[in-house]
């Protein structure tokens, strides 16, 4: 488990709440994190994932109503 930090510490080094990372490994985008119990555990060298907002959207699906 050298490898590994918790949230708190990796939210430090983000510049970001241990909340905010929480979210993101339960929402799968910090690759190699881990849960044990109610704690992740993140691998130390992983990366910050791009904030959603920062991601080009995609085609939106067309609605068809009233079928």
């Amino acid at each position: 488990m050298d490898n590994f930090v918790e949230a708190e510490e990796i939210a430090k080094l983000w510049n970001i709440s241990k909340r905010q990372v929480q979210q993101l490994c339960k929402d799968g985008r910090i690759e190699g994190a881990i849960k044990f119990g109610k704690v992740w555990a993140i691998p130390k060298d992983a990366k910050k994932p791009p904030r959603k907002s920062d991601l080009k959207p995609g085609p939106k699906p067309k609605i068809i109503k009233g079928e």
